[in-house]
């Protein structure tokens, strides 16, 4: 009898023993990976009594009968069986099929004898079917979370392997959650058809937190300011909704890197941790850490150098490249950004694994460090392949347009980036990697393009309140990727108490197969501004637009539209004497607008979402006249800077200027000029600043604005997915220059009504914008810093808005 946890019996005696243990059924399992004890199947017949055979006898198989097997079918058992009948066998043969078959976890017994005749048996018993897994005990951790971590499923097979294992793993979980002394026990339940319920019944014991985190040796830092650099902290009666105030073995470990980067970064080249201590108090109730650290001298970069392989990168080049010079403090995190530059440099000359290798030496008796950064390029290397990869709706071609690599170009990190930059901006994906593989030759890469599809189709319905529109009721239909081609198509219809409109848009981005972006829009639209300058205006027509790239980051678009725009005012505002000014009046009736324009984008940002570097900037220019009843020029032009002290501490700094003139004798009519406030100038209401009508209080617009703002977007604690950001602002500016015609009166002197002046304006405060489910929201709160007597203000706004 061969059994997998004894050494085979020698055929000279085995022969025998083996038909009589069959005979007898008292073969104990050969090995056990079961709690419960499982009996074997039907005894196999007793072989006939053979004369002994001395060890090394060799023996032919003739046959091979596999018992005892219920769910397994045979075949499955002699596929995983490395012995076939016509093979010759011995006891080293006999014990490699025992462990072949053991290995597999699929049987709890596995036994092999061999009969006169030939007849090779396979004795086995087969592993049960989980039937459930149940967890008792558990409160601290949900059962969702200890099921995901264990691997024993029901209608898997059972091992008792498995079991220690997922054992150890619900104690880890426990122990990162703060219990220590948590402990887990299995037991089985036998049921019927080879079925058990495993059961974890789960002690967890009590919470082990921190009690005090001590360090020893620091005195260029103190305790406390250590300890903020720690993620474990002391436990406090406030942090009952925090976890990192438990002891934590893993996180402990993390500590350890946080100051030693913390030290690093501040010139400490040789900063140790000597050790780490956690010791448990005496009611087993919390640790107390205390750190022993060796500080070190503060370092300045002393010699900075790069190598290369040969001449094909220029080192001196790479060397302007490197953001540390001679005599800076250390700082560990520079040798990274280093790294990260040479890096980029390369892969944007062509070489894809580059490898940087950064070596120092300390200088003592000058307290500096020598960095040279060793850099071996390897081959120049092309893109073989690029593979698109996730895309389930979206088309290839859609998601290969945007890369600005080709298979057979020169590999270029630079145009990866870029290219990926490209993706995210299309707002079809949400999530885009751009990553290099090795190719089919040393020179060639493969570039895989793996996207994670998002919903690009919305139906909106909704109803919301602001203190702009009160009640805004729309519906909308928006679909950014139409027929998984690009395409952008809205539809979309609102009623508010001062805007109601209903307009129709459709994008090609990609107009007769080329970088051409084509679209055409349909209108109408009306704005009730009674409560602001006493009309009513509304429009009706359409437009045509088309854009194109200039270089990777300029594009030029032009635009023709045509519409017919209506001031309507209240009966008797400007009959007789009446009570309205010029300024409104000479535009009542319908008027006919034909006009072309342009736009000059540049877009120098790091980020297409969320820029923490670079800028952004535009020029636009409109030309009415080309037929229909108005004359004017229209320009405007505005630039946004971003720098980001932090991921979460990001200054915005933006100035934005606009002027309108008209020729052949028109002047601006009022739907043409410039309103400023709300949104577009927090603190003061819509059309809250500029020339104003004293007698009606009327806003009449202005041809010339110029505002400027500073924006710092502040970490609020709240996570990501919640959408919310925060923000201190403050925004200065100015509105007016009104026709001149509008600010005298018949006899040409001065109109005293008419208030036009050219003073600056200025506002700060808070800014909450929420990316709810209804569509963004924007709470402002303002402190008024200058204003003019006639200028309308506001402290709180809350507004809606729907981005299509």
């Amino acid at each position: 009898m061969i059994r997998n946890d004894a050494s085979f019996l020698n055929l000279a005696r085995g022969a025998s023993l083996i038909a009589l243990t069959f005979a007898a059924g008292l073969a104990a399992p050969a090995f056990a990976q079961t709690a419960p004890a499982i009996q074997p199947g039907a005894p196999i017949d007793a072989p006939q009594q053979t004369a002994p055979a001395r060890q090394d006898e060799r023996v032919l198989v003739n046959r091979i009968l596999v018992r005892g097997n219920q769910r397994i079918d045979q075949t499955t058992v002699l596929s995983y069986l490395p012995i076939q009948p016509g093979d010759t066998v011995d006891p080293a043969v006999l014990n490699v099929a025992v462990n072949t078959l053991t290995r597999t976890q699929l049987f709890a017994d596995v036994q092999l004898g061999i009969q006169p005749n030939g007849d090779l048996i396979v004795e086995i018993v087969e592993n049960p079917i989980i039937n459930q897994v149940v967890f008792e005990g558990n409160g601290a951790l949900s059962e969702k979370k200890l099921t995901e971590e264990v691997t024993l499923k029901p209608r898997g097979i059972y091992t008792r392997a498995r079991v220690q294992e997922d054992v150890g793993k619900i104690v880890e979980l426990y122990r990162l959650s703060g219990r220590i002394s948590a402990t887990v026990t299995p037991k089985l339940v036998q049921l019927e058809q080879n079925r058990v319920d495993v059961i974890f019944e789960i002690n967890e014991g009590p919470e082990t937190g921190i009690q005090a985190i001590t360090f020893l040796g620091n005195s260029a830092f103190s305790d406390s300011e250590l300890r903020e650099v720690m993620v474990t902290k002391v436990t406090e009666w406030w942090r009952i909704f925090g976890s990192n105030d438990n002891y934590d073995p893993n996180r402990l470990d993390y500590d350890r890197e946080q100051l030693r980067k913390f030290y690093t970064n501040r010139g400490y080249y040789d900063f140790r941790i000597l050790s780490a201590i956690a010791e448990l108090a005496p009611d087993d109730s919390a640790f107390g850490v205390t750190m022993t650290v060796d500080e070190g001298d503060r370092y300045n970069f002393g010699t900075v150098d790069v190598v290369t392989e040969n001449d094909r990168l220029n080192a001196n080049f790479l060397k302007l490249l490197l953001p540390i010079r001679s005599g800076d403090l250390y700082e560990s995190d520079k040798i990274e950004s280093a790294v990260d530059a040479l890096t980029f440099a390369a892969g944007s000359a062509g070489y894809a694994f580059v490898e940087i290798e950064p070596t120092y030496r300390a200088n003592p008796e000058t307290d500096t460090v020598d960095v040279t950064f060793n850099v071996k390029e390897g081959q120049r290397v092309y893109v073989d392949r690029i593979n698109v990869i996730g895309n389930t709706r979206t088309l290839d071609n859609v998601i290969r347009r945007e890369m600005m690599l080709s298979e057979g170009d020169a590999f270029n990190r630079t145009l990866l980036e870029r290219s990926r930059n490209n993706l995210r901006g299309l707002g079809f994906f949400k999530d885009v990697t751009v990553e290099e593989a090795r190719g089919s030759a040393p020179d060639r890469s493969e570039v895989n393009v793996t996207v994670e599809e998002q919903p690009t189709g919305e139906l909106s319905v909704g109803a919301g309140f602001s203190s702009v529109d009160s009640f805004v009721v729309n519906l909308g239909i928006t679909e950014r990727n139409f027929r998984g081609r690009g395409q952008n198509v809205v539809a979309r219809m609102e009623w508010g108490s001062l805007r109601q409109q209903i307009d129709f848009r459709f994008t090609e981005p990609r107009f007769l197969g080329r970088d051409l972006r084509a679209g055409f829009d349909a209108f109408h639209s009306r704005y009730d501004l009674s409560e602001y300058s006493s009309y009513d205006y509304r429009s009706t027509g359409g437009g045509l637009r088309l854009s194109y790239p200039l270089n990777g980051y300029t594009s030029f678009s032009a635009r023709y539209f045509l519409k017919s725009d209506e001031i309507i005012v209240p009966t008797n505002y400007c009959a007789g004497a009446g009570q309205g000014s010029t300024a409104l009046c000479d535009q009542v009736g319908s008027f006919l607008n034909s006009s072309a324009g342009y736009t000059l984008y540049v877009n120098r940002a790091n980020d297409p979402v969320r820029p923490t570097r670079g800028w952004t900037g535009s020029l636009r220019q409109d030309f009415a006249g080309i037929g229909g009843d108005v004359n004017y020029v229209k320009s405007e032009a505005d630039v946004t800077g971003y720098y980001g002290i932090t991921p979460a501490w990001v200054v915005t700094a933006s100035a934005s200027t606009g002027y309108i003139s008209g020729w052949g004798g028109d002047p601006i009519r009022i739907n043409d000029r410039f309103f400023k406030g709300g949104n577009s100038f927090r603190g003061f209401e819509t059309a809250g600043i500029g020339p104003r009508d004293t007698q009606t209080t009327d806003a009449l617009g202005g041809n010339f604005y110029v505002i400027g703002t500073l924006e710092l977007t502040v970490p609020n604690g709240l996570p990501e997915e919640y959408g919310i950001r925060t923000s201190l602002f403050t925004d200065v500016g100015t509105l007016g220059m009104l026709d001149e015609r509008y600010t005298v009166d018949s006899n040409g002197n001065p109109d005293p009504t008419i208030v036009d002046e050219l003073k600056l304006r200025a506002s700060a405060g808070l800014s909450i914008h929420w990316r709810s489910p209804m569509g963004p929201i924007r709470f402002d709160l303002s402190k008024i810093l200058g204003r003019e007597d006639y200028d309308k203000t506001e402290t709180f706004r809350f507004s809606t808005s729907t981005q299509f």
